[in-house]
């Protein structure tokens, strides 16, 4: 399935239209499955998907590792995709008893949970054993648009980039939901045995508590947003030990939290 199509479109410039052909991003209900049992239909990009279905499976906390995920398929269904997975017991009792737990509960609507305490996961404590120059941070930062192609194309879809401590982006997925991108790119990173000791991430959206909770849960000590970040974010980084850096953008950025990772070079 193609990630971007063509429409027409009536475009207006003061007091003259005009028909043109524009791009736009391709967004599709997929459907993740666990051991042949229907678990969340999320709304992506349809690019990517195997690496998405893993780093969701991480960072949701369904699997431990990559190597919990005993088979993957992904099948066309009518009105979408499926991205079937099968996992080994543990962790279909632990998914299985999850679920049961949540079954005929209202409460407060989030994901099924009556209580914060069930609404909102904290994250694991990274380690903190990287840090980087400013000048390295502002290298990512302004060559993150060359690295988006659906972005060029359509202007409608986030990306999560893996950088080295130069500041060299080694791997970027793209997608409309900017956790779906950055469960796509820990997805990726899983399958290559990647050190999260040896660079950072960058993203193209704000940064909510769900972006630093999936960062932390992969092991990533700095988190880099192009936009805002949330009370809750900075929060959960204080909690987690992550570095966070929002409104990164050519020529400046705010460190919100562990301002020693960032180095005045």
């Amino acid at each position: 399935m193609s990630t971007s199509r063509p429409v027409s479109v009536t475009s207006w410039s003061g007091n003259d239209a005009s028909t043109n052909d524009d791009q736009v991003a391709t967004e599709t209900a997929v459907a993740l499955t666990y051991n042949k049992r229907s678990h969340v239909v999320m709304m992506v990009t349809p690019s990517r998907l195997e690496d998405f279905a893993i780093g969701f499976s991480l960072t949701e906390g369904i699997v431990n590792c990559r190597s919990d995920i005993l088979d993957l398929a992904l099948i066309e269904r009518e009105g979408g995709l499926e991205v079937a997975m099968t996992i080994n017991a543990d962790c279909f009792s632990r998914l299985d008893q999850q679920r049961r737990n949540l079954v005929g509960r209202t409460g407060c609507g989030l994901c099924g949970a009556e209580s914060l305490e069930q609404a909102i996961r904290y994250p694991a404590v990274v380690s903190s054993r990287f840090s980087l120059g400013s000048t390295a941070l502002q290298t990512a930062i302004e060559s993150l648009g060359d690295h988006q192609p659906i972005q060029a194309i359509t202007g409608a879809v986030h990306g999560a980039a893996w950088c080295s401590a130069d500041g060299q982006i080694l791997a970027l997925r793209e997608d409309v939901g900017r956790h779906n991108a950055l469960d796509k790119l820990i997805g990726h990173l899983s399958s290559t045995g990647y050190d999260s000791s040896t660079g950072f991430v960058l993203v193209s959206s704000r940064a909510s508590y769900e972006m630093v909770y999936k960062a932390a849960a992969a092991g990533m000590e700095v988190l880099v947003a192009v936009s805002a970040p949330t009370s809750l974010a900075i929060d959960f980084a204080h909690r987690s030990g992550i570095t966070l850096v929002g409104f990164a953008r050519p020529g400046r950025h705010n460190v919100y939290t562990f301002e020693s990772r960032i180095l005045n070079d």
